[in-house]
This record gives structure tokens, sequence and C-alpha cells, in this order.
């Protein structure tokens, strides 16, 4: 399966190509408008990975899974309910969380699937909706879970979610990806926290995309974070999470100390 990534190699260079077993086919021009090979190869060993694309925005899902939504004692939502990250949150596979300077809280993780978007989309209908998905990536929704409701009169959803490194996507978008058979497996510190199914979704990636298209304008670039379901959690100064979905990869970060 053919997967994509963004890279830095030696101090400045920032690439991308096509990774194919353990080898980058660096491609040049625009990666979601026919992009053409270099010819130049490189070694996956050799480069740094960058988060795979720059969104000019994360659109982040909630209550999107049926499972977790038993749980909170929710109903199901008649529209995907999502708020906004923005670009500046965005981080790689690798990179180190940062706390944001002026909270000391609860940082909380959340693995999910990524959409990516591959063409600009504006009122898709639901059946030209697989035409605008360039692919799919892995999501680590970063939360400042105390600042959701610090002010009891306006939830706070964009500022908990928006601090820089908050929005890790990556490792590598990978177009065709079936999702139907396919779970999210978050790890923190090694120790499995969450495993769920993405065929428990209550909206599938084609109406989300035609329903939020409706919304807004989505451009090529951006991802759409699927939603979460059970085990999210917190993570501590110094621990790692890892959110893994096979036939995509995994995507691994530190929260600095």
């Amino acid at each position: 399966m053919t997967s994509w990534i963004r890279y830095r190699s030696g101090s400045a260079n920032v690439g991308f190509g096509r990774l194919e077993n353990g080898r980058i086919h660096v491609h040049q021009g625009d990666l979601f408008d026919a992009p053409q090979p270099t010819g130049e190869v490189l070694s996956e060993a050799e480069v740094t990975k960058l988060a795979p694309c720059q969104p000019s925005k994360i659109v982040a899902l909630w209550n999107n899974f049926h499972a977790l939504a038993a749980k909170l004692e929710k109903a199901v939502p008649s529209h995907p309910l999502f708020l906004i990250k923005p670009s500046t949150s965005v981080c790689g596979t690798g990179e180190a969380l940062r706390r944001p300077p002026s909270y000391g809280g609860k940082i909380v993780y959340e693995g999910e699937l990524g959409i990516v978007i591959g063409k600009r989309c504006s009122n898709v209908a639901p059946g030209d909706a697989a035409d605008h998905i360039f692919g799919y990536t892995c999501v680590n929704d970063v939360t400042a879970a105390e600042l959701l409701n610090e002010d009891p009169n306006f939830a706070q959803w964009t500022r908990a979610k928006g601090f820089d490194t908050f929005g890790v996507i990556g490792p590598a978008i990978v177009p065709g990806f079936d999702w139907r058979a396919a779970h999210v497996r978050t790890t923190l510190d090694g120790v499995e926290r969450q495993h769920y199914p993405l065929a428990d979704m209550v909206f599938a990636p084609e109406q989300i995309v035609s329903l939020v298209s409706r919304d807004l304008t989505l451009l090529p670039g951006d991802v759409i974070a699927c939603g979460t379901s059970i085990g999210v959690g917190s993570i501590k100064d110094g621990a790692s999470v890892a959110v893994n979905i096979e036939g995509i990869g995994t995507l691994s970060n530190t929260l600095a100390k």
C-alpha cells in the first residue's frame, strides 16, 4: 500500500515522497496535485519524519463513536459535532509535546483516525465525498482538559485543544486505506489504553466530509479527526503516547518534562 511522508534531511532540507519498504522515493511539486518523482531515493532511517501535510486547519469531531456515547450517556448526534484546531497546533511523530507555560493541569491524549482532504471541498454530495479524500493518517487530539470548563459561562474547546503541538498527525498518509476493519490502538508508556474498532463510528468518513463541507470549505491538506472512543486518559510529564492504526503506522510522542 502506498504511503506518503514529509521529512527533513540534513539541517534544513524539507521534502516529501512515497514510502516503500523503508525507501523514500522523493517527489516534487504539490502532493495533492500530480506530484512528480525526481528519481532520488532516500533511506527512511536517514531522515526525520515531519507531520505528513500542512493543514490550514484540523477539524476535530466529538461524540462520533457509539461505545463512548453509551458510556457518557449521550445521544448520538444528528450532525457531526466538531471544533477547529489551528494550523499552528500541528505536530509530527517523534516531536515533543509541549506543556503550555501557563497551564499546570491535566493533559489528555485521544487516539483517532484522520481524514486528509485532497481537493477543495464545499457542499459536496455524499456520493462525491470519496473523490475529495486523499488518504488517511493517525491523530492524537491532545487536550488541556482542565481548561474546557474553567469558565462556567463558555466551554473553551478551541483554547483547550489549540495549543502548539496539540494537533499531532502522522506518521504517513495512506491513500485507499480500508478503515472498515481497522482498529485504533493507543499505548501510554507501552501499556495499552485504547483499542477500538473504527467500524463503530456514528458518521463514516464519506458522511463526515460531506456534512462538514456544508458548514465550511475544506482545503487540500486539511485533516478531519474522526473522534475517539473509550480509553482516553492523561499524560504525565515525561510519558510517551503512541497511536497505532495497522496499515498506516505508529504516531509516537513524549510530553516534555
